[in-house]
């Protein structure tokens, strides 16, 4: 879907998900997450369906991220670092949700 013109020459690699992910200096979360070829950041609350960077200037929210531990972070607003480490956000657990007997570990 996206991909790099040219790779950058002072790349940054932070890790996605614990895979190392080279980046150029300047460029958004969400941007080098696009240019893995893998733009699923988390999953939707109400059905889960995969979410994706969508506008890349802050207003939409759906690039939401898991950034150096700190959850729900707009991905497209957050410039690379070297060692940041990123993580894909799945879908919460409804409040009052019951698990079902597939969910129990067997004992």
């Amino acid at each position: 879907m996206f991909r790099r013109l040219h790779e950058p020459a002072n790349a940054v690699t932070i890790q996605i998900d614990g895979s190392p992910v080279r980046a150029a200096p300047g460029d958004s979360v969400a941007a080098a997450l696009l240019a893995t070829g893998n733009p699923v950041c988390r999953q939707s609350p109400a059905s889960g369906a995969d979410r994706a960077p969508f506008c890349m200037i802050g207003a939409c929210f759906e690039c939401l991220m898991e950034i150096d531990g700190v959850p729900n972070r707009q991905a497209c607003l957050v410039p690379v670092r070297e060692g940041m480490q990123v993580r894909r956000q799945a879908r919460p657990t409804p409040v009052g949700a019951v698990a079902s007997p597939a969910d129990k570990v067997a004992s």
